[in-house]
């Protein structure tokens, strides 16, 4: 079985061709800059050369191309955005209208004289060309994609609490790792960029999403040293967000989510320590421009038990940031390979949803087919 698996991220976008004929170490892939950062390119390039530009696609990542954009309306050039478009810098278009994007249909973009910018988040034609380029079969049986979603939030509301929000239902409503997986029609209204992201799959094969930060914390848990552990704590230490799981296997006993930006590396080491010791508050995360944290169970729980210490381990490009930390973190490569970790995750989310192919992909994965909550 093949399985084209992309993980969207702020920096990049990484993607691994499975096949389960043949070993996990020779699967192809590709880490190429994630469609954020080709749209701002294309955005700086118009506002360089004074020209207006005309947003159009679906809903996408922000970040890079959000920045991008500002500065192009900071200079003074003119900027248009389809609604569709349009949502990928706020889910309330007025606050685009705000920022000075004029919103028009495709029809009244033809009389435009602006530079074209598409907003995707993943582009399988271009994958394909790049695959045939090396005389790969680009023909794939399912396909598992991955990115960051906020949400829409409704008007007023907090996006990282309604981020957060998010995160907490799922592990309410079944704690494990997995839960975080859903094919299309399982994916909620409100998380728009993840069904638009589905939507791109015009192949007809099966497909299934996973959040990514979840999908790092299922890919580091391939690694046999992180996998052999009583308990883990997983930091996925992304350009834009920092995820942090303690997990026992796939059950997750508590996470804080932050952005990666916003924290120093004592603050980072602080945060983590704490999580594990229970005595992290969620306000605390929330009031320095953190999304939150979540406990599955009391706080005080986890000081009673005995044994050793979680294994800290930490995946993520930003991941260098704690080299010589006083966590003492092991840097996880599943398989190898870290800068696939959430295609790993991905792998696994798929054999999760789609159970009639879950003992070929597992076995491939070195993991164990289960539906328990633990699944090592």
């Amino acid at each position: 079985m093949r399985i084209l698996a992309i993980d969207v991220g702020t920096g990049t976008q990484d993607i691994l061709l499975f096949d389960s004929a043949q070993t996990l170490e020779n699967a192809l892939q590709l880490i190429m800059p994630s469609p954020t950062q080709i749209a701002a390119g294309r955005i700086r390039r118009a506002t360089e050369g004074g020209r207006a530009v005309f947003l159009t696609g679906a809903v996408a990542g922000g970040g890079p191309c959000h920045g991008a954009l500002e500065d192009h309306l900071r200079a003074g050039a003119p900027a248009f955005a389809t609604h569709e478009a349009a949502a990928t810098f706020d889910d309330d278009l007025e606050n685009v209208e705000r920022m000075g994007v004029t919103l028009v249909s495709e029809d009244e973009a033809k009389s435009l004289d602006a530079q074209r910018v598409e907003l995707r988040d993943v582009n399988l034609d271009a994958i394909r060309i790049a695959l045939a380029a090396f005389d790969v079969d680009t023909d794939f049986d399912a396909l598992a994609l991955g990115c960051l979603d906020h949400g829409a939030a409704p008007p007023g509301y907090s996006d990282r609490l309604f981020r957060f929000d998010h995160l907490r239902h799922v592990v309410e409503k079944r704690n494990d790792l997995r839960a975080f997986a859903f094919r299309p029609e399982e994916l909620p209204d409100y998380l728009t960029r993840a069904r638009t992201l589905v939507a791109c799959a015009d192949t007809g094969v099966p497909v299934v999403f996973l959040d990514t930060g979840p999908a790092a914390a299922l890919g580091a848990l391939q690694d046999p040293e992180v996998a052999q552990s009583d308990k883990q704590l997983i930091l996925n230490l992304g350009n834009m967000h920092a995820l942090a799981f303690h997990v026992r296997g796939t059950q997750i006993l508590s996470l804080y989510e932050h952005h990666t930006g916003e924290m120093e590396v004592g603050q980072i080491e602080d945060f983590t320590e704490r999580l594990m010791a229970g005595t992290l508050a969620h306000e605390e995360v929330f009031g320095s421009k953190g999304h939150g944290v979540y406990y599955a169970e009391e706080p005080g729980a986890r000081s009673k038990e005995q044994g050793r210490q979680p294994l800290i381990s930490v995946t993520g490009p930003q991941r260098s940031r704690l080299r010589g930390s006083r966590l003492e973190p092991y840097f996880a490569a599943p398989h190898g390979d870290m800068m696939v970790a959430g295609c790993f995750g991905l792998l696994w989310a798929f054999a999760e949803k789609y159970p009639e192919h879950r003992e070929e992909i597992t076995a491939a994965l070195g993991v164990v087919a289960t539906d328990a909550a633990v699944g090592l």
